[in-house]
C-alpha cells in the first residue's frame, strides 16, 4: 500500500512511500491528486532526508546504554569511559544489547545513517538489523560524540526512486533544526518502516 507523508512546515518536500523506495517527492497537492488511494500520514514540522551520525563506534561500540531496569542504578544516559567498558565486558549479551538500544537512541533522533568504522560485530548487527546506512565519516569532527552532534549533518536530499529513509522534526523550518537540535525527532523511516515514532 503507497503512505504520503506530508509536514506541516514543509507540504511542499512530501514523500509517496511504496515498499522500501520513495515513489514520488513533491508538494502534497501533486502527489495526493496523482495517488488518490495512498493513505496519508500527517506530521508536525518538517520532513527531511534525515541525519548522519559521525560518531557510529563511539556511540555503539565505546559506550554502555543502560536498560530500562538499570536506570536507578546507571542513570539514563550512555556511559563512556572504564565504567561503560566494564558494563559491555560484563557478559556476553551486554554489548549486542547495549548496541541495539543505542541504534534506538539514535532513530528516536532521526539518524538514518551512521559513520565512522564499526569493527565489532554486535554493533554492526544492530545497525545492519535496524536498516541504517553506512557512510563514510566527515572529515574534522567537531565535538564529543553526541546524538544530536553539533553540526548536524543531512543527507544529500530525496529523489523518486531512491530508498525510503527519512525523518521528520517537530521545527518549522532547518534553521531551527539546526538552532534546537536532533531532540525535536518526531519520526523516522528507514526502508519504508517507521521505526520511531515519537509523540
Amino acid at each position: 500500500m503507497l503512505t504520503i507523508h506530508v509536514c506541516e512546515a514543509s507540504p511542499e518536500a512530501a514523500v509517496v512511500v511504496d515498499g522500501a523506495r520513495l515513489a514520488a517527492v513533491g508538494p502534497y497537492e501533486a502527489l495526493a491528486a496523482g495517488h488518490p488511494r495512498a493513505r496519508v500520514r500527517r506530521w508536525p514540522g518538517i520532513l527531511t532526508p534525515g541525519l548522519l551520525n559521525p560518531y557510529g563506534p563511539e556511540l555503539l561500540e565505546q559506550a554502555y546504554h543502560p536498560d530500562p531496569r538499570e536506570a536507578d542504578r546507571l542513570g539514563t544516559e550512555p556511559v563512556f569511559g572504564e565504567r561503560g567498558q566494564a558494563l559491555l565486558a560484563a557478559n556476553a549479551s551486554a554489548r549486542g544489547a547495549s548496541a541495539r538500544r543505542g541504534v534506538q537512541r539514535m532513530l528516536a533522533h532521526g539518524t538514518v545513517a551512521v559513520a565512522g568504522e564499526l569493527r565489532g560485530r554486535a554493533a554492526l548487527d544492530a545497525v545492519r538489523g535496524a536498516g541504517l546506512a553506512v557512510a563514510a565519516r566527515p572529515a574534522g569532527l567537531p565535538g564529543p560524540a553526541s546524538f544530536s552532534p553539533v553540526p548536524l549533518v543531512l543527507l544529500p536530499g530525496l529523489a523518486p526512486g531512491g530508498p525510503a529513509r527519512f525523518a521528520v522534526f517537530d521545527v518549522p523550518d532547518r534553521a531551527a533544526l539546526v538552532r534546537e537540535g536532533a531532540g525535536t525527532c518526531v519520526a523516522t523511516v528507514v526502508g519504508g518502516r517507521l521505526v520511531y515514532r515519537g509523540r
